[in-house]
């Protein structure tokens, strides 16, 4: 175990070469081809041509959605705001259209997209801080970079933020992810209240006193339930932090995960990583905690990314079919790096761009799995990924764990206990042939943690079954019958809905 404590210009996670598991390329690149086809660039938004519908695509750049219309709110959520969401509602109630809300469209199988209905962008930039009582209140389409230049500013940090700072606040409540700091669950346990426009155009207030089943069910609800204007979060004192790393088996990481923050409540951060090269394939793990140094007087300012970011893509991307690679990036995370890794803050450790390690490539895309399984049977969901993975023509190029404490609210909870969340990033040829097969593995997978009493994200691409849903999910059909109860004309739609939901 080697602990670093060394302020060094290498100071942030960029170090760990081809570290982050980002959350897909940016969209806008190819849909499906055959195998062989080299077609023409399928655009983020473009006009349909003659339909006056505009087509809309995610960060799996494989979802293109035609929609009516697609409103870009910039504004603070004041009166007027509010007022001409209300009025969007209304429009598209009155002419039987769907609507959804989203922010970046990171989510990858429709999740934030509304077929033929009204598509809000919310890309707001409004913040206020109350440092007496330690939270910040947000716009919906707030990004986490954005919280993070506000907070930084004032001596404070996000307590839960997704790893990468493109997504929006709302957003990020609404999939209930989670990210790297420690102990928490996901970020709907650091969310105090919101707002939220029905479908009736009332603004309600949520919060666990307050209007509590409707809360609940936002939390982690993809826009299902309304859409949010603005949030109250907590934040916690910016910290300067030094890493430990510690290298072990891939079967051991979990229950080593787990342990670890149990004796030491000064960790803050923490995440673990494994080699993916087919030869050793998940055998070796390291584990990195980041507890606060002594020393606490001088915190520099966050920072973004830098050269060695940029350096970690190229060494990032030319993993793809080589494990000769693949065995030289385990050598920078697991012997290079804990030699060079220095301090850094918490909020410079979580202030990376998805787009630091884009993919480049138009005949392929990047693809994220995440699934959730208790410590005690992680060696279990090592040896399924072991067996199922290999055996596809998927790539995969970075595996992240994270751990995830129990969530006490969202009715689609995925951590009915403390969870180890696996995230995983494939490159995908963008072809039929690629998704057949990603379809395959996906399911083949899902069945195999569902089998250690484990779940799966649901954000990603639909290859999950339905009663593979349900299983992972026990709460889905109360979740359905509270949504047709709160909305019976199912304004609020989206691929989430169309694809498995309103199946149930």
């Amino acid at each position: 175990m080697t602990s670093m404590k060394n302020r060094s210009g290498l100071t942030r996670r960029a170090v760990v070469v081809g570290g982050a598991a980002i959350a897909g390329a940016v969209a806008g690149r190819t849909f499906l081809m055959p195998s062989n086809h080299s077609g023409p660039v399928f655009p983020a938004s473009a006009e349909v041509a003659g339909s006056g519908a505009t087509l809309l695509n995610d960060a799996s750049e494989l979802s293109p959605t035609p929609v009516i219309r697609h409103i870009t709110v910039r504004q603070a959520p004041e009166s007027a705001v509010i007022d001409g969401l209300r009025a969007a509602i209304a429009e598209a109630r009155a002419e039987g259209r769907p609507l959804t809300a989203s922010t970046a469209r990171h989510s990858m199988g429709g999740q934030s997209l509304a077929r033929n209905g009204t598509v809000l962008t919310l890309d707001q930039e409004w913040l206020e801080a109350d440092t007496a009582a330690r939270t910040y209140r947000v716009a919906a389409g707030t990004r986490w970079s954005t919280v993070i230049a506000r907070l930084d500013a004032i001596g404070f940090s996000p307590a839960v933020m997704q790893s990468n700072n493109d997504f929006g606040v709302a957003s990020t409540f609404s999939v209930n992810a989670h990210g790297w700091p420690v102990p928490f669950s996901g970020c709907g346990a650091t969310v105090r209240s919101l707002r939220l426009l029905t479908a009736d155009g009332s603004l309600v207030t949520c919060s666990r006193s307050d209007n509590a089943d409707l809360f609940n069910h936002a939390m982690g609800g993809y826009g299902l339930f309304g859409v949010i204007t603005d949030l109250e979060l907590d934040m916690v004192p910016n910290t300067l932090l030094a890493p430990t790393f510690e290298r072990l088996s891939g079967q051991a990481l979990g229950q080593r995960f787990a342990e670890a923050l149990a004796a030491d409540p000064s960790i803050e951060m923490a995440y673990g990583r494994m080699d993916v090269s087919l030869d050793r394939f998940f055998d070796d793990a390291l584990l990195i905690t980041y507890r606060p140094v002594a020393d606490q007087s001088d915190i520099p300012p966050a920072s973004g990314s830098g050269f060695m970011s940029y350096m970690a893509r190229d060494i990032f991307r030319a993993q793809l079919g080589s494990d000769g690679v693949k065995h030289f990036r385990w050598w920078t995370e697991a012997a290079l790096n804990p030699g060079i890794a220095g301090s850094a803050t918490r909020n410079s450790l979580m202030n990376e761009p998805v787009i630091t390690l884009d993919d480049r490539d138009p005949s392929r895309t990047d693809i994220l799995h995440e699934y959730f399984v208790s410590p005690s049977r992680f060696a279990d969901f090592v040896e399924a990924c072991k067996e199922v993975i290999p055996a596809s023509y998927q790539q995969l190029l970075n595996i992240t764990l994270r751990y995830v404490d129990t969530d006490r609210d969202s009715v689609l909870a995925y951590a009915h206990e403390p969870r180890i969340a696996a995230v995983m990033l494939f490159s995908q040829e963008k072809t039929m042939r690629g998704e057949a097969d990603m379809a395959r593995m996906t399911e083949a997978l899902i069945e195999r943690v569902i089998a250690v009493g484990g779940s799966y994200y649901l954000p990603y691409r639909p290859h999950a079954r339905i009663d593979q849903l349900t299983r992972a999910y026990p709460r889905a059909t109360s979740f359905v019958a509270a949504k047709k109860a709160a909305d019976p004309e199912l304004l609020f739609r989206n691929g989430l809905w169309d694809n498995y939901l309103s199946k149930i």
